[in-house]
């Protein structure tokens, strides 16, 4: 089912309500770049559905263009998107991206052991015609059974028409035993003893701050009692 976002042409000096629209612009194989803008809302389902690795079928001026979003730039305070990114494709050239990973199952590990789930990927890159791209990649966690066991880059079932582009030795997860009371126990005297250099060094300014104003202080009365 095809992901569709409508779009208009957008004047590069037009202002727009962030509250409701978002400018964007459209680059790509042998095309001109476009200025657009969205509507808010219809961005935000889309961008929910296709993230930055499924096909969207852009519609603008009476076309239908086959993109990806390479980019969204969000606001720093307010975290909403203030800009997009899309990218034209060309449907018969390979293009490399990235495919997000979702964790599935349980593990034998964390459930009977107590261990912790350590993911150290979510995502890998792949290369693929455009139209073979795929919503995720399913990570079978249940697979862990001892601290012993992990899952690498190379144990992904990946679709025969990607090739990966990532060390196949890399570890995607595994399951590492939970922490003894010592470890605990010197853990948390590591991290008061970092809180007193802290403390320490935020006394040692305000101490030289205090000593700059006495000095500064004294000055203003010399020069007082000079006049």
């Amino acid at each position: 089912m095809s992901i569709i976002l409508k779009a208009e042409k957008r004047d590069p000096q037009q202002k727009l309500d962030p509250n409701f629209y978002i400018p964007a612009i459209l680059y790509g194989n042998n095309v001109e770049n476009s200025n657009l803008y969205l509507k808010k809302p219809d961005f935000d389902k889309v961008w929910d559905k296709a993230g930055e690795s499924n096909l969207i079928d852009l519609k603008f001026n009476e076309s239908d263009t086959k993109v990806l979003i390479k980019d969204v730039q969000y606001h720093p305070i307010k975290h909403i998107p203030i800009h997009v990114d899309f990218y034209q494709v060309n449907m018969k050239k390979e293009i490399n991206t990235e495919i997000p990973l979702e964790f599935v199952g349980e593990s034998k590990a964390v459930k009977e052991l107590g261990g912790l789930l350590m993911k150290y990927t979510d995502s890998v890159e792949v290369k693929c015609l455009p139209g073979d791209l795929i919503d995720h990649i399913d990570v079978d966690v249940s697979s862990l059974e001892t601290f012993e066991d992990s899952i690498h880059i190379k144990d992904l079932n990946l679709p025969k028409s990607m090739e990966l582009l990532e060390d196949p030795e890399e570890i995607v997860v595994n399951v590492i035993p939970p922490k003894t009371d010592d470890e605990i126990a010197k853990e948390e005297e590591e991290e008061k003893i970092e809180a007193e250099k802290a403390q320490e060094i935020i006394d040692e300014k305000k101490d030289e701050k205090d000593e700059e104003q006495e000095k500064s202080d004294d000055n203003e009365e010399k020069k007082d009692e000079e006049k």
